[in-house]
């Protein structure tokens, strides 16, 4: 039997998809709260903040192909992916809670740590998510398992951002005790933990199946060639900058249009009828105070039934792939998600069951598109071994990863520069709310809403660029599969 087409056990597939809900206690707290920790607790301009996005980025952005390449030229009795998880699983660790740790420096000196934790953490992300990501082009070729994977992958990468987006906030307050430095620092020292725990279990559960031929020689310059020719490959790195810019904007902001953009009032009552229905627990866990911890907990509410319904999305997606494909799923979900973003523009201050009902169609409608474009990067992958018969997986990846990390880069700066453009006044130490313009608010609402949608259409818009339908899918799974019976 083809080994690249065995059958993978729930076992392995929950161990693979550690591993992303592992780099996501980093990645989804550095999207949603990275932003308001700098201005708020860390306590550096907005100015610092817009360049320490965009140069921390873009160094992870050019370390990704530069691992790429040494993922690929690695060779152990492990693998050639699976020993980077494991090497890397401490000190992503140890940078995940450095960077947010709060030292008692002055400005200039917190800025140069700002500076040293953030690039380290990016270029430890890069030695580990470029070698798990190219894991999941080598775990199975056969399209059906893969599709399975990544429906696994995406539940537990859910998961792990309800734990940050519905808990993280409660608990800096909650370990904070209006201390928000030694919250963030209590919080992520233990996501920090179960992410090193994770990428352990993620190196012991699983296996590399689909290999290179032995025979293949190889070439940095040909890798790059054979990715430069290829034009699916092209289109992802497109797709992932506009994607990640959408994401960075609206995660960056979306915490500031909870505390700006809705009424507090209106979040009493509301988390008061909730607390009553769940029997005190919201008060038991964190999820109820005064002001500024309202505004969180409505916050961490709000995206708990979100990411719930994303579960629901992702169910939907891998019905949907199986009978329409990839491109045509992705599609769908994009134009709902964008439709359901844009109209966060439109809801009142007093509208907090409109948002949760909002937040739920957008979850369930970005549900469907989670597992899509990193499985297609798979697709693109087989697509380089089937059209030029060489094998460079990780560089495919690495490739297309530097469109996200761009994406982050631009779409973090652009946060940033959007609330100093729109006048917002970061408050004073320990304070955690002050009263904002009208200037201001109206710039927070267009950035959670209308500006972020724009960089989606543009991602449908290159979709219908994208040539790997269904069935070439299945033509290039059989075809790489009778390739490799010869070695």
């Amino acid at each position: 039997m083809d080994q690249s087409s065995k059958k993978i056990s729930v076992l392995e597939k929950v161990g693979f998809s550690l591993g992303d809900s592992a780099a996501n206690f980093i990645f989804q707290t550095i999207m949603l709260l990275q932003l308001s920790f700098y201005t708020n607790t860390f306590g550096i301009s907005a100015t610092a903040i817009a360049v320490l996005f965009l140069v921390g980025r873009l160094v992870g952005a050019f370390a990704d192909p530069v691992m790429g390449v040494i993922a690929d030229r690695t060779n152990t009795r492990w693998g050639k992916f699976r020993p980077w998880i494991l090497w890397t699983a401490i000190p992503f660790g140890i940078f995940g809670f450095l960077a947010f740790y709060t030292p008692d420096l002055g400005q200039t000196g917190k800025i140069i740590w700002a500076f040293a934790t953030y690039i380290l953490l990016m270029l430890v992300y890069s030695a580990n998510n470029i070698p798990y990501s190219a894991l999941s082009g080598v775990i199975t070729g056969d399209q059906k398992e893969r599709n399975s994977l990544f429906s696994f992958r995406f539940v537990f990468v859910v998961l792990a951002t309800i734990a940050i987006q519905g808990f993280a906030i409660p608990m800096v307050s909650h370990f904070g005790k209006g201390d928000s430095a030694k919250g963030y620092m209590i919080t992520m020292g233990i996501f920090s933990a179960l992410a090193v725990l994770f990428f352990i279990a993620t190196f012991s559960w699983t296996k590399e199946r689909v290999k290179p031929n032995p025979e293949q020689k190889q070439s940095l310059k040909q890798d790059i060639s054979d990715l430069m020719k290829n034009g699916p490959w092209v289109i992802m790195f497109l797709i992932f900058v506009m994607m990640f810019i959408f994401l960075a904007v609206r995660n960056g902001m979306l915490l500031f249009f909870f505390q700006y953009n809705l009424d507090i009032s209106s979040m009493t009552v509301f988390l008061s009828n909730l607390n009553h229905g769940t029997f005190g627990l919201l008060e038991k866990i964190g999820m109820a105070g005064n002001n500024a911890d309202v505004a969180g907990s409505v916050f961490g509410i709000t995206n708990i039934f979100g990411q719930l319904a994303s579960i629901l999305g992702i169910i939907v997606s891998n019905l949907l792939v199986s009978r329409i494909g990839k491109r045509n799923v992705f599609v769908l979900g994009l134009a709902l998600a964008t439709v359901f973003a844009a109209l966060f523009y439109i809801v009142p201050p007093t509208g907090i069951a409109l948002v949760l009902i909002l937040q739920i169609l957008f979850n369930f409608s970005w549900g469907i598109t989670m597992p899509v474009p990193w499985a297609m990067m798979a697709d693109v992958a087989d697509y380089s071994d089937w059209k030029f018969n060489r094998r460079s997986t990780a560089i495919v990846f690495a490739g297309i990863v530097i469109g996200l990390k761009v994406g982050l880069a631009i779409g973090g700066a652009i946060s940033s520069m959007l609330l100093q453009w729109s006048g917002y006044v970061a408050p004073p130490a320990n304070v955690s709310w002050i009263a904002q313009s009208a200037s201001a608010i109206s710039g927070i609402r267009l950035a959670t809403s209308i500006y972020p949608a724009i960089a989606i259409v543009l991602v449908i818009i290159l979709l219908f660029f994208y040539k790997i339908n269904k069935s070439m899918e299945i033509k290039m799974q059989d075809e790489l599969a009778e390739r490799r019976k010869a070695y």
